[in-house]
């Protein structure tokens, strides 16, 4: 039995989902949502294996939706927008399955097949894989589905286990070297990405980002203060609390040169 979530802003939108759902066999209807907010709660309280998730709804977009589940069990995903084909690229580009409004029986049929195929041979994770390659590759004009890869990436992807992470750039106070991985450390967490820190200076916007040490980039605007000592080397605070050590060689990054 497929549990299905329905999530759309239109009412009618939500009923002609619900009515085709009806005539497969195998499937349960869990619940519906018609707002971003009430669509992270369903898909939470429920758990669904299968969601229909409109893209734009008041509140949290459907992009938003996901990632404020990201972290979490994220359950299959046929995405539903009313844009012209050409706009939807993104989608075709990570192999994530889509409507587009008005929804044909026969279209919605072959997003039910894929969706059971998937599902039968246990895709979960490639599905999760591939939501999270989206969700890194918008950015934010959402309203018009402009994608591009940004300049500076707004977030990274961190398997934990069985989950994805979604860390957001913003959110990272510092980078640190640890062997063949990088630790992000946000706040009172740390997460372990596969990279180095050379790549990671790189993807940071050097404007908010700067190397303090061989082993440690800092958010600059979350600096709280910087101690220097008798041998020109400096112990960074940051609002957390964290100290990191910045070596003299990289001390230009974040001082004058007469500091």
């Amino acid at each position: 039995m497929i549990r299905v979530l329905v999530v759309d802003d239109e009412p009618l939108a939500r009923q002609g989902v619900r009515l085709r759902l009806e005539r497969e066999t195998g499937v349960a209807i869990v619940g519906e949502a018609g707002d971003g907010p009430a669509a992270v709660e369903a898909i939470r309280a429920h758990a669904p294996d299968l969601v229909f998730l409109d893209v734009q709804m008041p509140g949290l977009d459907g992009f938003q939706v996901l990632e404020q589940v990201a972290g979490e069990q994220l359950p299959m995903i046929v995405f539903v927008t009313a844009h012209e084909a050409h706009a939807v690229h993104a989608f075709d580009v990570h192999a994530i399955d889509y409507l587009l409004k008005p929804v044909t029986d026969s279209r919605f049929a072959e997003a039910m097949r894929r969706a059971r195929a998937e599902l039968a041979r246990d895709a979960g994770a490639p599905e999760r894989d591939r939501i999270a390659a989206l969700l890194a590759t918008l950015d934010g004009e959402r309203a018009g589905f402009a994608v591009a890869t940004p300049a500076y990436p707004p977030r990274f992807t961190v398997r934990e286990r069985d989950r994805i992470v979604l860390v957001r750039a913003d959110a990272i106070e510092a980078v640190r070297a640890a062997g063949n991985y990088v630790e992000l450390v946000t706040a009172g967490r740390r997460h372990l990405l596969r990279d180095t820190l050379a790549d990671m200076e790189r993807r940071l916007d050097p404007a908010r980002f700067a190397r303090i040490h061989r082993s440690t980039i800092v958010h600059v605007d979350r600096v709280r203060e910087i101690r220097p000592d008798p041998h020109g080397d400096c112990d960074v605070v940051m609002e957390s609390g964290d100290v990191h050590r910045m070596s003299r060689a990289y001390r230009g990054r974040l001082l004058p040169e007469d500091a």
